[in-house]
């Protein structure tokens, strides 16, 4: 039995079945209901899932206009996620955003009890707290990010010129899209900060409210949000058609409409026949963490050519990751990466190993607000002459972070010393594991050692997108391959 389709694949599937980007919104609004009842919000929905069944790529209930009328209302939600076909995806909005213990009900709740298989969600918590939702490829989230409310701006815009909050969601969405199953909410009201969205997290998809009575301009929205294959937006649309004297006529047009404008836009010409976004690539990598690899070469942490190394062998490629200190947007984004892994695991404080560790273990603090500890290479012969700097008590678990994983002999130093000092180390989490012979030999001491990206990872992903020339790569490989049983240190 094959594995489960992703929840944005299976989205891709249906947006491409009705060459439709609507999102039909389900909002039984009390002055549309005569007499304001459970029974009527379901009876009006029920009408608008028939009229409009053949052009919504999606359908959107609005969970407050059911859970207004109690216990008959969540009923009454049950039977309009019920009703909705099949083939056409369900997105609940209800803007959940609890501690992961709580999230975990509400997931189940949403996906479980009532049958949706989206939910729009806070991510104001943090990733543990959306764990929960995401843990099924199958089911999809879609993160608050930019909201098109007026008071948006009072929180989302929050961090300066530096970059505002709602990027920042959008480059941890990315960081978390590991399923491809994350997804954002970015008001259509706002165009610069959807396009500024999309440059940061290209290939998410985007639910975009605001067209219509909020006054969004529905070409300068897909226009700013679309991905190049046409694709990664959907369109929410619920009073402008749910108060049209024909919804099923307001549907149609609203979808030749945004068909009209995508056809206009450079995003046209690969709509029937595009590759499905959300698919990992035979690398292996997702897009974020291509775009993380291409970045790294971009700012030339990656070099490649001929260098001396320390142990006096030449090597094909050289890693400079403290580079990174003086690039704090790069620096931020690896910081990020490193977060999901870490969430899974067990610990007290992060443990940076000196020196490229230091500033990466930093960033992390810096995000995560988890202490950090650092072992000195070289002990001070004065003041304290601590081995290691930052407090901590004796029984607690440190997490190693480091940059590069090739032989494992800075690990097992680093470990030493914080072993010495009463602290238990179980997991070692690096950048880039190179595959050569670090894994098993900490693995054969009790540690476990996880990575962002191998080096063949990475060697895969720039030669199947030419970014590096191929005869480099080629040189790179064959020296791993003769590197493979030696210790030779990057």
């Amino acid at each position: 039995m094959g594995a489960q389709p992703s929840f944005f694949s299976r989205l891709l599937e249906r947006a491409q079945a009705a060459d439709s980007l609507l999102c039909v919104g389900l909002d039984p609004h009390p002055e549309f209901l005569g007499e304001p009842s459970a029974e009527g919000a379901r009876d009006f929905c029920l009408k608008l899932i028939e009229a409009t069944a053949e052009f919504a790529t999606a359908f959107k209930p609005n969970s407050a206009f059911f859970e207004v009328f109690g216990a008959p209302g969540w009923a009454a939600l049950e039977d309009v996620i019920a009703a909705v076909p099949k083939e056409t995806p369900v997105i609940l909005d209800a803007k959940r955003g609890d501690i992961a213990s709580s999230a975990r009900l509400y997931a189940q709740a949403a996906f479980e009890s009532l049958g949706a298989e989206a939910l729009t969600v806070s991510p104001y918590l943090g990733h543990d707290a959306v764990e929960p939702f995401i843990e099924d490829p199958a089911r999809g989230v879609f993160l608050l990010c930019k909201t098109s409310n007026p008071g948006s701006d009072d929180i989302q815009l929050l961090g300066g010129d530096e970059e505002p909050l709602y990027l920042s969601v959008a480059r941890m969405a990315a960081q978390w899209n590991e399923r491809d199953n994350v997804g954002l909410v970015v008001g259509a009201t706002d165009a610069e900060a959807l396009a500024a969205v999309r440059a940061v997290a290209p290939r998410l998809w985007i639910l975009a409210p605001g067209v219509g009575a909020q006054g969004g301009d529905l070409e300068a929205a897909l226009a700013a949000g679309l991905r190049p294959d046409g694709f990664g937006m959907l369109i929410p649309v619920s009073r402008g058609i749910s108060a049209a004297p024909d919804p099923h006529e307001e549907a149609a047009r609203m979808v030749e409409a945004i068909n009209r404008t995508r056809s206009t836009q450079s995003h046209s010409g690969r709509r029937k026949g595009v590759d499905a976004p959300g698919a990992l690539p035979a690398d292996g990598l997702s897009q974020e963490k291509a775009a993380l690899a291409d970045a790294l070469l971009e700012a030339g942490c990656v070099m490649f050519g001929d260098f001396e190394l320390k142990s006096g062998d030449r090597s094909p490629i050289y890693f400079d990751l403290r580079l990174l200190a003086g690039r704090p947007n790069l620096l931020s984004r690896v910081a990020a990466a490193y977060r999901p892994i870490l969430e899974r695991l067990t610990f007290d404080r992060l443990a940076a190993i000196p020196y490229a560790g230091l500033p990466i273990a930093t960033a992390i603090a810096l995000q995560s607000d988890r202490p950090f500890i650092y072992p000195r290479k070289e002990v001070k012969e004065y003041g304290t002459r601590a081995e290691i700097e930052g407090g901590f008590e004796p029984g607690e678990t440190a997490v190693l972070i480091d940059d590069l994983a090739t032989s494992g002999g800075s690990k097992f130093e680093a470990v030493d010393k914080l072993t010495a000092a009463g602290l238990e180390v179980r997991d070692v989490v690096v950048l880039i594991d190179r595959e050569a012979g670090a894994s098993k030999a900490l693995l054969a001491a009790g540690l476990q050692l996880h990575s962002i990206f191998t080096l063949p990872q990475l060697i895969d992903h720039w030669r199947a997108t030419d970014r590096v020339d191929r005869s480099l790569l080629t040189k790179v490989e064959e020296f791993l391959a003769r590197e493979a049983g030696g210790s030779a240190k990057l």
